[in-house]
C-alpha cells in the first residue's frame, strides 16, 4: 500500500512537470471536456433536482414545528450549494468519469496502444493524462453549479407540493441567502474533486496490469479510491474553512 501511494505521488507530481511544457494538446483536451460534460451532464441535473426536492420534503416539517417554515429557502440553498451539491456531483462524477477513464487507459495499456505512444515518440502521459486531468478539474464546477441550479428549481417543486409560493419570491430568498464567501470554498473544492478523480483514473488505468481482466480492475478501482478521495478531501476543506472562517 505505501509503495502505490509513493508511485501515486509520483505520478502525480509528473503532471505538474508536464502540464507547463510544450506543447499543449489544445485539441484533445477540448474533446476530453465536452466529453466528460456532456456524459455526466444529464444525470448531474437529474439528481440535483430529485436532491432538492427530498431536502425540502424532509425539511420542511421539522421547520413547520419550530414556526421556522419561512427559512426554508435559505437553508435549502446554502446546504446545496456549501456542501451536497459538491460532494453528490463528485461521487456521480467518481463514478462515471473515473471508472471510464480508468477502463479507457487500461484497456489502452492492455492492448500496448501506450506502448506504441513511447516506441513513436510521442509523450502518452502529455496527451492521455494532462488533457483528461484538467478536463475533470475544469468541468467539475461547472457542473457543481448546474447541480446546485437544478437542487434549488427541485427546492421549490417540492416546497409547492404541499404548499404555494411564487417562483420569485422563492429563488430571491434562495440567492438573497448565499454569500460570496460560501461559492469560493466550494469551487475550490470542486476543482480539487476534479483534479483527484481525473488524476486517480488515469494512474489506476497506466498501471493496468496485462489481460483483459485487469480492464474492469482498473475501473472498480478507479471508482473506489476516487470516491474515498472525496470524503477526505470534503472532511479537510470542512476543518481549513471553519478554521479560516473562525
Amino acid at each position: 500500500m505505501l509503495q502505490q501511494f509513493g508511485d501515486f505521488c509520483i505520478f502525480g507530481a509528473r503532471f505538474f512537470k508536464e502540464v507547463f511544457q510544450m506543447p499543449f494538446e489544445a485539441a484533445e483536451f477540448v474533446r476530453q471536456t465536452f466529453f466528460i460534460g456532456n456524459r455526466s451532464f444529464g444525470l448531474v441535473v437529474t439528481t440535483g433536482f430529485i436532491m432538492g426536492i427530498v431536502l425540502t420534503l424532509q425539511s420542511k416539517p421539522t421547520l413547520e414545528e419550530f414556526g421556522a417554515e419561512s427559512w426554508l429557502p435559505e437553508m435549502v440553498a446554502i446546504s446545496i450549494i456549501r456542501e451536497i451539491g459538491p460532494v453528490i456531483t463528485a461521487l456521480i462524477c467518481a463514478g462515471k468519469v473515473g471508472s471510464g477513464i480508468g477502463a479507457e487507459l487500461g484497456a489502452m495499456k492492455v492492448s500496448e496502444q501506450i506502448d506504441a505512444m513511447e516506441v513513436s515518440g510521442s509523450n502518452p502521459y502529455k496527451y492521455l493524462v494532462v488533457t483528461r486531468v484538467m478536463a475533470t478539474s475544469m468541468m467539475l464546477p461547472i457542473l457543481v453549479l448546474c447541480a446546485d441550479l437544478a437542487g434549488i428549481i427541485g427546492s421549490f417543486a417540492g416546497a409547492n407540493i404541499e404548499g404555494s409560493i411564487s417562483f420569485q419570491l422563492f429563488i430571491n430568498r434562495a440567492i438573497g441567502s448565499v454569500e460570496f464567501s460560501d461559492l469560493i470554498p466550494a469551487t475550490l473544492k470542486s476543482i480539487v474533486f476534479g483534479f483527484f478523480i481525473g488524476l486517480i483514473g488515469c494512474y489506476k488505468g497506466f498501471n493496468a496490469n496485462k489481460g483483459t481482466e485487469s480492464v474492469g480492475i482498473a475501473s472498480n478501482e478507479s471508482v473506489i479510491a476516487a470516491s474515498l478521495m472525496v470524503f477526505v478531501i470534503d472532511v479537510i476543506a470542512v476543518q481549513l474553512t471553519t478554521l479560516i472562517i473562525s
